[in-house]
């Protein structure tokens, strides 16, 4: 069963608030050749870019979120 963006964005937010600050740096992600980090993606996410959607279903994909 496919989440909605609203519902991984939710997800995201929880799992992020709980990531230690240092791990925050660390990347999760490659997308277009370009290395996407926690905080990264949280700005993404948190600005709802048309990026974010992608970042969010890619996460999901991965089962990291």
């Amino acid at each position: 069963m496919e989440k909605d963006k609203q519902g991984l964005k939710e997800i995201f937010l929880k799992i992020y608030a709980n990531i230690p600050l240092n791990l925050r740096k660390e990347i999760i992600l490659v997308l277009e050749n370009e290395p996407i980090s926690w905080n990264v993606a949280f700005v993404e996410v948190k600005n709802n870019t048309d990026k974010s959607e992608i970042i969010l279903k890619e996460l999901n994909k991965l089962e990291i979120i």
